[in-house]
Formats: structure tokens, sequence, C-alpha cells
């Protein structure tokens, strides 16, 4: 099984990709796609769209994990969030891909056992459960990773 996780933003869209045999568990690609404050917005999400869709037609997952979205302080910071949240959304469903939406606790007791997790637990579990050597630089990408561990473990329990 291969399981796609997305951590959204218009700045800074987390991914990671899993491949689940048995118990064995293999990050196949991760990262983040990046778009240029000073682009139209429609551009940038064209961007994350094409950049997810393209992902999606090489490693054709099973299932695809979101953060749900959750409006904290800054509701300006929730709208641009929610936009790319769509557009990963409507490439899963133009690819087919079951997709997933899970709160940050659910993903953090999934991954770490524990739902208050910081991001230090998180990460180190990321590492730990996917045998990474080299360190997760971004945020976005250890999130992304994250929900694809927790859309696994969901699909495989």
């Amino acid at each position: 099984m291969i399981s796609f996780g997305i951590d959204p933003g218009t700045a800074r869209c987390g991914f990671g990709l899993i491949e689940v045999e048995g118990d064995r568990l293999t990050a196949l690609e991760f990262g983040s796609i990046e778009t240029s404050p000073k682009a139209r917005m429609q551009d940038r999400l064209e961007k994350i769209y094409d950049s997810v869709d393209a992902l999606m037609k090489k490693y054709r997952p099973d299932v695809m994990g979101v953060e749900k979205l959750f409006f904290g302080r800054n509701a300006t910071t929730a709208i641009p969030v929610g936009q790319a949240r769509g557009v990963v959304m409507l490439a899963a469903a133009k690819n087919a891909i079951e997709l997933i939406e899970l709160t940050p606790a659910e993903i953090k007791l999934s991954v770490t056992g524990y739902g208050n997790a910081d991001k230090h637990q998180v990460m180190f579990m990321i590492a730990k459960l996917l045998k990474l050597e080299e360190k997760i630089a971004l945020d976005d990408t250890a999130d992304a990773l994250a929900v694809a561990l927790a859309v696994a473990n969901s699909k495989r329990f």
C-alpha cells in the first residue's frame, strides 16, 4: 500500500509518500512544493495542483491524507490554507484516490501514541519508523510524513 500525506499551504505545501509492506515502512519521496509570494494566487494554486497531480500519477497512492483545517487565532492564514486543501482534494478526486482527513491530535496519537506530542517527538518517531538517516529540514515535510504514517496506520488496523 502507498500512503500519500499532505500538509497544505500556499507558500509551502509539504508532501510525503510512504510504502507499507507488512510491518515494513519505506519513505518513497518527501519534500515541499514552494510557491512565490509574488505570484498570483491562482498561479500558486495551479502549481500545487500540478505538483500533487504529478506525484499521484508517478506513485499511484492507494490512500491520501490531509490535515483537517484548524481555525486558530489567525483566520488570515486559514483562508489560503483552505484554498490549498481544496486543490489537493480536487487532485485526489480527479485521480480516484481515497481521501482521509485527520486532526492534528489524531495524527500525533497515531505516530507517537500521544495526542499532545510536541513537534520534536513527532519528528523523532517519523525518523525512527521510516529509518531516515537525514534530518527532515522543514516542518511542513515532517507534518506531511506524519499524515502519511497516520493514514497508513488507519488503513492497516
